[in-house]
């Protein structure tokens, strides 16, 4: 029995996947808290499809992928502030409209160059695949960008909940803004060879929505976000192994599973919660009313 549950761990693919995926959900959780509490949940999604382009076009003309990705994200970003601040569109909707051009505008180019490419591993991930090397690049990108945002996380904080304060107290909150958007794009860089582009969406939401629902607290939060996502990037590497399953979609479901326990079960912001506390008050506006009388 023992023998069987420690089998994954005989072989160094299995073990370099869960150390991938500690380190992407580490990153991405704690950037998730960030984009929740700014409301980029969707910034998220648009540059993670935007860097399809990036990548086709870094291939083509001999760049590492990560530079056309991290390119192709950031112009998506870029792009859509521009827009945003020079019409009348919503920022939601014209990122809706930046991130299909480029997602589309990458799916025809993909046609048309030749490649040994395959999109299933850009849009699903190859985290059982890692080539020499990415592991090691993999951990040293995440941990520096994961330092950095630890580092400067009251100034992003400040930022996400009061941009107003943080210009009234000197700070610059373009550089913030543009800081933030580059740590996004470098996240999704860095996550696109363990989960790929349509499943690092997931991871860059799910880990901060479980914690805004079980602390109050934002350190806190950063706890429980990476405590989720690393357990679930782990675990998920884990499970695939003894089902036969797609691995980025075993840590996303996982993931989503932690989710629903904690909207159903959180303490003080779960569905259980809210309904006590809807019968208590309905329960005691009568008597409050006959006391007035």
């Amino acid at each position: 029995m023992i023998t069987t549950l420690l089998e994954p761990f005989q072989f160094p693919f299995m073990v370099d996947a869960m150390i991938v995926g500690i380190a992407v959900g580490a990153v991405c959780s704690v950037l998730s808290c960030y984009l929740v509490l700014k409301g980029w949940s969707l910034m998220g999604d648009a540059i993670s499809h935007a860097v399809l382009p990036g990548i086709v076009i870094a291939y083509a003309i001999g760049l590492p992928l990560a530079v056309g990705a991290f390119a192709s994200g950031l112009f998506c970003a870029v792009a859509t502030g521009y827009i945003k601040a020079n019409s009348r569109v919503k920022e939601d909707t014209v990122m809706g409209v930046v991130f299909t051009g480029l997602f589309a505008f990458g799916l025809v180019i993909f046609t048309k160059v030749r490649s040994d490419l395959h999109l299933d591993h850009i849009l699903f991930g190859n985290i059982l695949g890692l080539a020499p090397g990415d592991l090691r690049d993999t951990l040293i990108v995440a941990g520096l960008t994961l330092g950095v945002i630890l580092v400067l996380r009251r100034d992003l904080l400040l930022y996400c909940f009061d941009s107003g304060h943080a210009r009234t107290i000197g700070l610059s909150t373009a550089f913030l803004h543009y800081l933030l958007l580059s740590f996004l794009a470098v996240t999704i860089v860095v996550s696109l060879k363990a989960v790929g582009i349509i499943l690092v969406i997931a991871m860059l939401v799910t880990p901060g929505c479980i914690a805004y629902l079980l602390t109050d607290r934002f350190n806190s939060m950063l706890l429980i976000a990476a405590a989720s996502a690393m357990g679930s990037s782990f675990f998920g590497v884990y499970l695939s192994f003894f089902i036969n399953a797609s691995t980025g979609a075993c840590i996303v479901l996982l993931q989503a599973a932690v989710f629903l326990t904690a909207l159903v079960f959180a303490p003080n912001h779960g569905l259980w919660a809210s309904r006590r506390q809807r019968r208590l008050v309905s329960t005691g506006t009568p008597a409050e009313g006959r006391g007035a009388a």
